[in-house]
């Protein structure tokens, strides 16, 4: 029987032919591979895919580099690349690592709190700041529901009535979820957008997905890979109070953000 880390010779042997080599477990900050923690860490399991030709030889030649593609760009979680999803790879990791690609230092991405400084004078590439805030992340109130740990944002933190342009301070209401979805990059998200049943339904629906959007842009925006989160707007649909009243009304109008497989008293 396998035990559940293993030593770095170990995985050398294991990884030789990232195309054909199983991969088990998800890489721990000490070098070692977690099999508790592995999204992907079924028997058998293998990097392939029509677009693993297409990944640059350091994503799919590097036990690192299979470890950053297969939880961010899988996008859904077929345990295949596809020549789309290599192309997202690759296009986030030429953006973190610039033009010495086979330079980048792994042991430096995402332990920085300043961000990634790679060979460039020292100019902050990205912000990969992976330290997260238990505190913070429990002040966020969520609940345990059949799809993960759920939080729920009111519109009126968010949004003005009516649009779906972030107010100034919700970024900083979503920076500590975002640190958190930095630090655990094996957690995929549902984001779902509703509103109440004021105008029409098309109306609605419109609003519920631009709103859904507009927050994933924001984690977008902080460095989490969008081909993590799933994106839907239920317009009016599944209401948690009545529309009858404005308090009611309130309450509907809401984005509810999802970490998928997660217990909410993780927090």
């Amino acid at each position: 029987m396998m035990t559940r880390n293993f030593t770095r010779a170990a995985l050398g042997v294991l990884m030789v032919a990232a195309t054909t080599a199983p991969v088990f477990a998800q890489a721990r900050d000490d070098g070692r591979y977690d099999m508790s923690r592995a999204p992907w860490s079924r028997p058998g399991y293998r990097l392939e895919g029509a677009g693993v030709p297409v990944l640059f030889p350091e994503l799919r030649n590097t036990r690192r580099g299979i470890a950053f593609v297969m939880p961010n760009f899988d996008a859904n979680g077929d345990g295949r690349i596809s020549p789309r999803e290599a192309d997202d790879a690759n296009r986030e990791f030429a953006r973190i690592a610039g033009p010495r690609r086979d330079r980048f230092d792994w042991d430096a991405y995402g332990r920085d709190p300043r961000g990634y400084r790679g060979d460039r004078g020292g100019t902050t590439v990205v912000e990969t700041t992976t330290t997260w805030d238990r505190g913070a992340m429990r002040n966020y109130g969520f609940r345990q529901t059949p799809r993960g740990a759920t939080l729920t944002l009111q519109e009126d933190v968010l949004f003005r009535t009516d649009s779906a342009v972030l107010r100034p301070g919700a970024i900083e209401k979503l920076r500590p979820l975002a640190r958190y979805l930095r630090g655990n990059p094996g957690v995929r998200v549902a984001i779902d957008g509703f509103t109440d049943s004021r105008g029409t339904n098309a109306h609605n629906q419109d609003l519920s997905e631009r709103r859904a959007a507009s927050v994933r842009q924001a984690f977008d925006d902080m460095d989490v890979v969008r081909a993590r989160f799933s994106v839907v707007g239920h317009g009016e649909r599944d209401p948690v109070a009545t529309n009858a009243t404005p308090a009611g009304m309130r309450l509907n109008r809401r984005v509810e953000v999802t970490l998928l497989g997660q217990r909410a008293d993780r927090f």
